[in-house]
């Protein structure tokens, strides 16, 4: 099928090893999200599951295990490539291969930020061993620049549980519990991620206007979760059949529409705030917004990572920004 727009991006159904070299730039992407095949005969999973394979769309591309080290070593360096520098990457992968995509991106120039967990309910039922319940999340970012990491996106630091523990603390920790989305009665992909897993992504590793990308689109839920923060997009699925059913219905998505959905953090004040200016820090404060505008951000998001870089508010940043114009008028 022909690639097709959707609100703030594109969607091509293509191998996303040829389709990123012939459509994305070097360097062009802040983010990747991407769940890759697992090489387990995914194809075959509605043997494992109790659910109705009649709303399951059909088209699942399975890699062939004697391939599969060789398969991972190419999409990661096409990964590597189209990222920023401080572009970040998250990989989803179950446990029996787990070692060819490692092996794949500690063949490049990516470093490793964490290895995640993310736990979920209801794992395969088994008799005679321990019942999987949890995939892994490797998250690494490409060196040359500034990694987006937004801490306070979603709990401020000053944020507290009933008992007394960081909120903030607990939703950055290493394994993450969230559960399977379940949805009787409606057409899926095999192995969909839930959306509140994607978001959570997204909100820590981006901004809105940054280009995210999914390398194995399958059932375009990173692409919804992208469009619904009001990220750009691009994404490539090889199925015809996968992507001739689930894509279609990203067409009419309005852009941001999950924004008013998050959860509103309750920040602590920045740490310089009402702290007199120094000459030095007015000299740097321009040059970084001056940076920021010929990399094309926005005056709005300009102002949002030099509040946080500079630890001033939004007010101050911009009344020290128009003295420095005055100044040099």
């Amino acid at each position: 099928m022909d690639p097709f727009s959707i609100p703030l991006g594109t969607l091509y159904n293509e191998d996303c090893i040829r389709g990123t070299a012939a459509y994305v730039p070097d360097g062009s992407i802040d983010l990747i999200i991407t769940d890759p095949p697992y090489g387990i005969g995914g194809d075959h999973l509605h043997r494992h599951y109790n659910r109705d394979e009649r709303y399951v769309v059909n088209g699942y591309r399975e890699i062939p295990l004697d391939q599969y080290g060789m398969f991972s070593r190419k999409w990661v360096r096409a990964a590597e490539r189209i990222l920023k520098p401080g572009g970040s990457l998250y990989v989803i992968s179950g446990y029996t291969n787990l070692y060819h995509i490692l092996h794949a991106l500690r063949s490049t120039g990516l470093q490793e930020v964490n290895h995640l967990i993310w736990k979920y309910s209801f794992g395969v039922f088994t008799r005679r061993k321990y019942v999987s319940s949890h995939y892994h999340i490797l998250f690494y970012e490409k060196p040359g620049g500034r990694r987006t990491f937004n801490m306070e996106t979603r709990y401020g630091m000053g944020e507290k549980d009933a008992e007394g523990r960081s909120l903030n603390n607990l939703d950055r920790e290493d394994v993450w519990v969230l559960p399977r989305e379940y949805k009787p009665g409606t057409y899926k992909n095999k192995n969909a991620l839930p959306l509140s897993l994607l978001v959570k992504m997204i909100q820590y590793s981006s901004n809105e206007g940054d280009l995210v990308c999914d390398l194995f689109c399958g059932g375009f839920s990173t692409a919804r979760a992208a469009i619904g923060l009001n990220r750009r997009f691009v994404g490539f699925e090889v199925s015809e059949q996968i992507f001739q059913a689930m894509s279609g219905d990203l067409r009419n998505l309005m852009p941001g529409f999950l924004l008013n959905t998050l959860r509103a953090p309750h920040l602590s004040p920045p740490a310089h705030q009402g702290k007199r200016w120094t000459g030095d820090e007015r000299e740097q404060l321009y040059r970084r917004y001056r940076g920021y505008q010929k990399k094309g951000l926005s005056k709005k998001e300009s102002m949002k990572r030099l509040a946080a870089e500079m630890g001033r508010g939004r007010w101050g940043i911009e009344k020290a920004l128009k003295g420095m114009e005055r100044h040099r008028g």
